[in-house]
């Protein structure tokens, strides 16, 4: 159930605006397709959009709110999902150097591997809850069940943002293929990759609290 028309056009606008504002999610995705090509970026904007579906679901059935109404639970989730995300980074950067490293038949991480690591990222971000929190209820006509609503309005963001951050896999995967046709960048991406991924990490780890 959508709401009323006025009310879904100010959707697409706003969710149109934010979509094409990259974030971390984007960053995460282009780190991704540029190290592995534009198929691993396209699986992991799927599995960010499936940890989306997580988020969306848990503000329509109201588990956001008992997530925002808790600082130990919001604190936990957010440095976890830190935590994970600096680890990818730092196993990014031990990995095994050398000129190899340009070479297609590279061990690499699998794709199904790729996939549920996207899904992670996004399903521990806690400022992903928080969003769908304050920014679905916007739009929803009070009118009507509001349940339904909020669901229906975040399968549609989540649908958009796959849309959107395939676009991005597409143009890093393009890009890192050129980029490979010289080892010595090639052999230097592990540490752009991994320093992405730290970066994040840290951004999440540090970034303010929510008010109480």
């Amino acid at each position: 159930m959508f709401p009323d028309a006025p009310r879904l056009v100010l959707f697409f606008a706003a969710a149109a605006a934010l979509l094409l504002t990259p974030g971390p999610a984007v960053l995460y995705i282009v780190a991704r397709s540029g190290e592995q090509g534009r198929r691993a970026g396209l699986l992991s904007a799927l599995g960010i959009g499936l940890g989306t579906l997580v988020h969306v679901a848990a503000a329509a059935l109201g588990l956001s709110a008992l997530l925002v109404s808790s600082a130990v639970a919001f604190s936990t989730v957010k440095y976890v999902g830190a935590l994970y995300l600096i680890f990818l980074g730092v196993r990014r950067l031990l990995a095994k150097a050398g000129p190899e490293e340009a070479l297609p038949s590279r061990p690499r991480a699998s794709m199904r591997r790729i996939f549920a690591e996207g899904v992670l990222v996004n399903v521990l971000n806690p400022k992903t809850a928080l969003f769908f929190l304050a920014f679905l209820p916007q739009f929803v006509d009070p009118a009507r069940p509001m349940t339904p609503q909020i669901a229906s309005l975040g399968l549609l963001f989540a649908a958009l943002g796959v849309v959107s951050d395939s676009g991005w896999a597409l143009a890093a995967g393009s890009a890192a293929g050129w980029l490979r046709r010289s080892p010595r960048i090639a052999r230097r991406q592990r540490y752009v990759t991994g320093g992405i991924y730290i970066g994040l990490g840290l951004v999440a780890a540090f970034s303010p609290a929510r008010k109480s």
